[in-house]
């Protein structure tokens, strides 16, 4: 899976433990024990692989942020306005209401 630098080094520092994604076809598949290869964006010059130790799914992504601590998300000290508008930036409101969310649990 594509992870855009910040997010990427972010999981890699420990500080990250919770990727959003959509609960698309192919997220719906993932598994607890899984083992996941993120690729930086755009670069595509480093990988790191995570093992997946939880999965939570919601309808919203509010749902999501405000049920999980934001710090897991590292995203401490944001508000739950902040988090949504910045996943909107990468998802459409019209994605999340077809697909629902995906909470991806993970250890580095």
């Amino acid at each position: 899976m594509g992870l855009y630098g910040e997010y990427f080094k972010a999981i890699k520092e420990g500080k990250k433990i919770v990727e959003v994604r959509l609960n698309d076809e192919k997220r719906r598949s993932i598994r607890v024990g899984d083992s996941i290869e993120f690729i930086k964006v755009p670069q595509q010059d480093e990988i790191l692989i995570v093992q997946v130790v939880d999965l939570k799914s919601y309808d919203t992504f509010e749902a999501m942020y405000n049920d999980i601590p934001l710090k897991d998300f590292d995203c401490e000290g944001w508000t739950i306005k902040e988090t949504i508008d910045g996943t909107y930036k990468i998802y459409t409101p019209e994605q999340e209401k077809k697909w629902g969310t995906l909470a991806i649990f993970i250890e580095y």
